[in-house]
């Protein structure tokens, strides 16, 4: 299969990326894709997301934001805030966000699904700050 990995047994984020930017869609400013696999990228073991920096393309996986990957029973509630949190957070790669030092900040990093359960669905006043900066100087 494309972008599967034999020895890891997941899917290739870097390679995903490259092929939805180089996927032709007149209508999209930005390509988010939202996929059911696990997925990594070659220094980490796993990432529940991936975007190009400043760029216009994104990779979301909801495999580790399920409970049941935990041996936990289904939270649909839950794995829709998740999901949510982490697309917010690979947006905000592409419009030029870095990662946050604000424990609560959507744009913390997060190594285990508990760190995305501990951040807020929004940005924090400091990364809002930056998109506003960026939008009235013209460069996002």
């Amino acid at each position: 299969e494309m972008f599967y990995d034999v020895s890891r047994r997941q899917y290739n984020a870097n390679e995903m990326l490259q092929y939805l930017h180089a996927m032709e869609h007149p209508q999209a400013d930005y390509k988010l894709l939202l996929v059911q696999e696990d997925i990594f990228i070659p220094i980490l073991t796993y990432i529940f997301g991936q975007a190009v920096y400043k760029g216009n393309t994104g990779v979301v996986s909801l495999y580790r934001l399920r409970n049941e990957q935990y041996g936990l029973e289904p939270d649909l509630p839950l794995l829709a805030k998740r999901t949510w949190k982490v697309i917010t957070h690979e947006v905000g790669h592409m419009l030029g966000l870095g990662h946050s030092h604000v424990p609560t900040c959507v744009m913390r990093s997060s190594t285990y699904v508990e760190d995305i359960d501990q951040k807020n669905r929004y940005l924090c006043p400091q990364c809002m700050e930056k998109i506003a900066l960026r939008r009235s100087s013209g460069n996002g």
